[in-house]
């Protein structure tokens, strides 16, 4: 059996590209520790998603325990207060439109992140703001100036890696790059989500890197 694909950091930069890779990978593994391994899909996804269309049980227990832990951690670094509720709400977008989709796993993937984008941006028009929630200061301390990009976000948990990603970044940049790390969409889906041109979330991204790669070799004393 095999996975929908688990969260890579495609990305070009430095001491970003570092940062970006790792956080990925703590990702995967935060994924396996705290979710006692991801639960993996019929090889035939074709199969499954058939199954599951048909009200299967087991087939929707299976893209519910691939899909979740992802989407809860896009959810948790864009909305934490009210994450769980956005997740079931995208949990039930998801079954409720499960008969109209079609594709592979890489197209489901991004049609699950589709759907949870656009959570969040219903959630944010009811509240009449648009802004990441802050992360408490607290979760940032405790990272040594002398340690590198690299080591400091090994240290971190799968959620504080994420979080630690997004806390410096404007909107924009935040959500291209949870996007591109957690989901692990490719440009062009981002940009069909974001509803920004491929040419725009390519300038995101690098715009992210280079903050991050600011932000990650700073002096404690100039933070």
């Amino acid at each position: 059996m095999h996975q929908i694909a688990a969260p890579r950091g495609r990305v070009t930069t430095t001491v970003g590209q570092a940062t970006l890779g790792v956080a990925s990978s703590a990702v995967r593994v935060g994924t396996a520790a705290h979710e006692g391994g991801r639960s993996g899909v019929a090889s035939d996804f074709e199969t499954l998603l058939g199954a599951a269309r048909a009200g299967n049980p087991r087939a929707l227990s299976a893209l519910f325990r691939d899909t979740q832990p992802l989407v809860l951690r896009y959810l948790r670094a864009r909305e934490p207060r009210v994450a769980e509720d956005l997740a079931s709400e995208v949990w039930l977008g998801i079954t409720a439109k499960l008969g109209t989709f079609e594709g592979d796993e890489a197209a489901f993937r991004s049609w699950v992140f589709t759907i949870a984008h656009r959570r969040v941006a219903d959630h944010r028009r009811k509240q009449g703001r648009r802004r990441t929630d802050p992360v408490p200061g607290d979760q940032l301390d405790g990272v040594s100036p002398q340690d590198t990009a690299v080591d400091a976000i090994e240290e971190l948990t799968a959620q504080e890696a994420i979080r630690r990603l997004v806390a410096p970044l404007p909107p924009d940049q935040a959500e291209v790059v949870l996007l591109r790390v957690v989901a692990d969409l490719a440009v062009a889906d981002v940009a069909r989500i974001t509803g920004k041109s491929e040419g725009a979330v390519r300038v995101l991204q690098h715009r992210a890197l280079q903050k991050l790669a600011a932000v990650t070799t700073r002096p404690q004393s100039a933070v």
